[in-house]
């Protein structure tokens, strides 16, 4: 049970003094006393530290740095002050070149252990900004009558629990910087207890704000929460259901939209579209998708998992022909009309099941001269059944999870005589444990 002044814990859960050898793929420092695994919060490989117990499992235990009694010498100061309660990031008390040097190595070990290959070749680690970077994001919100005010924030590192926060430096500052009055907003609210969560969206031209209500907003909520978005510039929309129900409330037209320079195209959206969360990343990653792509003139490219069009639109400038196949029928509509936006006539978008098989659909049939996949958390094996049997001997992979990633490695290495010639790291989640990965294979 959690207790506020920590007291049940401190009796029930004893303090260890180990030391720290290894960091996890999700950020905790390793220990091993006794020889059974301890995953300690806030611990970094080199340190000595006590560490309190606060989960025991049969083949794990659980803990927390108490006191650190040897610091690891590339150890820094949080920016964050929530930082350690709040579960949005997982590695601020590592300097940023520190922390894609450890993601590689999760990428490198999930390659070996799971896929059983080795790419011939290292990408070097992309980054952009470390700060100020997400432009999608969604704040937990809840009220809470002891403390007299509306909690907004991401969940903490006990997800049961929204944390209090007063800022945030990874989300934008439209945003991050103004958590305190998005409190007091809520606070305000006759609804306060009955907003849910608050999604964030920004375009390169304004950030917008949805509200999900539980309950019918009267009249003075309206006002209130249009007036915060005059004052602060940030488009407000209104969620009383599911996510078809969004409406803007102010202004009454919310047009959100971003460009992608290694294409020069622009590509419009939705507040809850899915759009990469790292605008700057995005750019970078594009840009080198298309090269590694290596699209010509007279390619046939298909781009699966295609979302807006992020992938797609750009490859419509260079190749004869691309073809955007994804599982969303409304993220396909409007990549059908970005392509129009941007005057593309040489894209064509379907909405199609990419978890089944697919390989009798028209436009899985022909043969194309190059791939790029793009899938969710579970990867793409549903699609290499059959896919790589088409001809296609040159695959851009694009991942956001390295475990499903080598996994797929090995099924295009050992079953259809790919090689994997290059891979890498992409720093899209600065100062979390997320590892966004991409990779080549030729045949």
């Amino acid at each position: 049970m959690r207790a506020p002044d920590g007291g049940a814990m401190r009796k029930s859960n004893p303090i260890l003094e180990v030391d720290i050898t290894d960091l996890t793929h999700d950020g905790r420092g390793v220990a091993r006393p006794e020889g059974k695994a301890l995953f300690v919060a806030g611990g970094l490989p080199g340190e000595r530290a006590r560490v309190r117990i606060t989960a025991r499992h049969r083949a794990w235990d659980e803990g927390r740095v108490e006191e650190l009694l040897t610091r690891a010498p590339e150890r820094i100061e949080p920016r964050c002050p929530h930082f350690g309660t709040c579960g949005g990031c997982a590695l601020q008390h590592l300097p940023s070149e520190h922390q894609i040097a450890a993601k590689q190595r999760v990428l490198a070990e999930n390659f070996e252990r799971i896929g059983k290959v080795t790419p011939d070749a290292w990408l070097e680690p992309l980054s952009a900004a470390p700060w100020g970077y997400r432009r999608k994001g969604r704040l937990s919100v809840k009220w809470v009558d002891k403390k007299d005010k509306a909690l907004v924030g991401f969940r903490e590192t006990d997800p049961r629990f929204v944390a209090d926060l007063s800022v945030c430096h990874t989300l934008l500052p439209e945003v991050g910087l103004r958590i305190e009055a998005i409190s007091a907003l809520v606070g305000s609210l006759d609804a306060r207890r009955d907003i849910a969560q608050i999604e964030i969206a920004a375009g390169d031209n304004g950030v917008a704000l949805v509200f999900r209500h539980l309950v019918p907003l009267g009249e003075g909520d309206r006002e209130r929460l249009t007036d915060f978005g005059r004052l602060h510039d940030l488009a407000i929309l209104l969620q009383p259901g599911g996510p078809g129900t969004v409406q803007p409330l102010w202004p009454d037209r919310v047009d959100l939209h971003f460009r992608i320079d290694a294409a020069d195209v622009e590509l419009a959206f939705e507040p809850l579209d899915f759009v990469q969360v790292n605008a700057g990343m995005n750019q970078r990653m594009v840009a080198l998708a298309l090269e590694l792509l290596d699209v010509r003139g007279d390619d046939n490219v298909l781009d699966l998992y295609c979302g807006l069009g992020n992938f797609t639109l750009p490859i419509a400038r260079r190749a004869a022909a691309v073809t955007g196949v994804e599982g969303d029928a409304g993220l396909v509509a409007r990549a059908d009309a970005n392509a129009r936006r941007n005057g593309i006539d040489n894209a064509s978008f379907h909405a199609a099941d990419l978890a089944s098989n697919q390989s009798t659909a028209p436009w899985a049939t022909p043969r194309w001269s190059k791939l790029l996949l793009d899938p969710p958390r579970s990867g793409a094996a549903a699609v290499l059944d059959y896919l790589p049997r088409k001809g296609s001997d040159h695959i851009v992979y694009v991942s956001c999870h390295p475990g499903s990633l080598a996994r797929d490695a090995g099924t295009l290495v050992e079953r259809h005589g790919f090689t994997l010639a290059k891979a890498g790291v992409m720093d899209m989640f600065p100062h979390t444990a997320h590892v966004e990965s991409i990779a080549l294979f030729v045949r």
